[in-house]
């Protein structure tokens, strides 16, 4: 079970990420790029990543799924 669980802002250009502890204790906060942001969830420990139900989350879940694994 992931330690840490990623709440993600899905946006056209700028993502904005709150990291939340198991005990729900906000981490930190992070914003990036659209193009910097799969190299950014690469480099980062094994999470739950929650987000917006939209027409874009799928594309994401694919995407998330495949630089996380």
């Amino acid at each position: 079970m992931a330690k840490i669980t990623i709440g993600l802002d899905i946006a056209k250009n700028i993502f904005h990420m709150v990291f939340i502890s198991s005990s729900g204790k906000v981490l930190k906060r992070a914003k990036r790029k659209r193009k910097e942001l799969l190299n950014y969830l690469a480099n980062t420990e094994s999470s739950l990543i929650v987000m917006e139900a939209c027409g874009s989350s799928h594309y994401w879940a694919r995407e998330f799924k495949m630089v996380m694994a």
